[in-house]
């Protein structure tokens, strides 16, 4: 990427890193290599520029044709610092994308001739037998996103996006279940550590 000439910081986010994202990807695919990009940015604090600079890197690694996207989740400051709420900001910046990059359906269902048919001039479509059969599952629903108007959103404590992902990561956590594991593949996995502190003079902690 490039760099902050006043600083020497690396930034990220911006046209030129968005830029060097197609690129390489480009160079990636002549010489017919796999191609690990990030979304990375370089803000300080879970801001409008961290969002921002995040969106734009996502789109140059998903236009580079990126077969992994590293950093993907929670970093902030060039990769310095990480952070539970932008890491809550970022799964949805990528659940958007992946929406996005689905392919519409254009069969007869979807296109809903007939719906669109039996709808009067002047009439509306929240009633109609088509609607209600896909409302809860034809557009994507965000976790982190508050899409009610200002007077409900208001009314239900006015919470911003850190403050709602500050409720997620907090509630993820929470509700966090070690998975199981095989107590052979655990007894191998301790075994290995152990052998590997030997190995290069490190101590227990």
């Amino acid at each position: 990427s490039n760099v902050d000439m006043r600083a020497g910081a690396p930034a990220f986010g911006t046209p030129e890193n968005t830029k060097a994202n197609i690129i390489a990807g480009q160079l990636a695919r002549r010489y017919s290599l796999p191609y690990r990009t990030s979304n990375a940015n370089a803000s300080n604090t879970v801001d409008l520029q961290a969002a921002y600079e995040t969106g734009m890197a996502t789109w140059g690694a998903v236009m580079g044709g990126g077969n992994m996207v590293y950093h993907a989740a929670g970093w902030m400051e060039g990769g310095l610092t990480a952070s539970y709420e932008k890491f809550i900001l970022d799964v949805e910046i990528i659940q958007n994308m992946m929406e996005f990059l689905e392919p519409i359906p254009f069969g007869e269902d979807d296109l809903g001739f007939d719906a669109i048919a039996s709808v009067p001039t002047g009439g509306h479509f929240f009633g109609a037998e088509h609607t209600m059969a896909r409302y809860e599952t034809a557009f994507y629903q965000p976790m982190l996103s508050d899409w009610q108007n200002y007077e409900n959103w208001e009314a239900s404590g006015a919470q911003d996006a850190a403050d709602r992902a500050t409720a997620l990561w907090q509630k993820a956590l929470e509700e966090y279940e070690e998975p199981k594991l095989d107590p052979a593949v655990q007894e191998h996995l301790d075994a290995y550590v152990a052998k590997r502190r030997e190995e290069i003079g490190n101590e227990e902690p």
